[in-house]
């Protein structure tokens, strides 16, 4: 792919809360805008990279969304994580130095990439950049936490209402509704994250939505507003 001649930089965008430049300033900025490459858009289904590929860069997630998942032997996949914008991608990469899952678009989307050792030697200079690294990866770890014990002691039920207030909180602090989202992912996406089949999450939703908990239109998600604080349990 080709570097885009899109002339948006850090200090434009929306999602600079959640990435990177998150507390810089001035000439920390414009440091961090100088090694960003922002690429051409990644269409539904391509990869931004693949397990066993070294790690060259991260990822920040400008528009759209991705999946990141991992490969059994007989080639099953298994969902690990959902991104969306402000979110980086490659974090799985730093141990071995070579992506250790894949990672691909759930519809057209636009990464800034950043190559992954010029990333380091800024994170040297400046402090705040190492800080907020550490932060990013801190809450990946917590989510996965998080996710694990999801899986491991709720039900199906819980499980799915748990997923759909996770992803309003995240639309939430991405500046959009969090009542009111479209999910990029099908629902044997979701049922592969959650541990669920595909006709599990197809049979819960339409129970919530007789519940008065939600609304389901194709993709289109809408928690009841008086319902939900009710909705599952909180994705902190």
């Amino acid at each position: 792919m080709q570097k885009t001649t899109h002339n948006l930089c850090c200090q434009q965008c929306h999602f600079s809360q959640l990435c990177l430049p998150y507390s810089f300033e001035g000439k920390e900025i414009e440091r961090l805008d100088d090694i960003v490459v922002r690429k051409s858009p990644y269409q539904k289904h391509q990869h931004l990279y693949e397990a066993n590929q070294p790690l060259t860069a991260l990822y920040a997630v400008r528009s759209g969304s991705f999946k990141s998942f991992t490969l059994s032997e007989n080639g099953e996949e298994q969902i690990i994580a959902f991104h969306l914008p402000g979110d980086i991608i490659g974090f799985d990469g730093l141990e071995l130095m070579a992506h250790q899952s894949h990672a691909q678009a759930l519809e057209t989307s636009m990464i800034c990439e950043i190559p992954y050792h010029t990333l380091d030697h800024l994170a040297d200079v400046f402090p705040k950049l190492r800080q907020q690294i550490n932060r990013i990866m801190s809450g990946m770890l917590c989510h996965h936490q998080q996710m694990s014990r999801v899986l491991n002691q709720y039900s199906a039920n819980e499980r799915l209402e748990y997923f759909l207030n996770s992803m309003g909180q995240r639309f939430g602090q991405r500046g959009f509704s969090p009542n009111t989202f479209r999910l990029s992912m099908t629902r044997g996406e979701i049922g592969n994250y959650l541990g669920l089949s595909i006709e599990t999450v197809s049979r819960l939703l339409g129970q919530l939505q007789r519940q008065g908990k939600i609304d389901v239109d194709g993709k289109l998600i809408t928690l009841k507003s008086d319902e939900r604080d009710k909705l599952g349990m909180s994705s902190d």
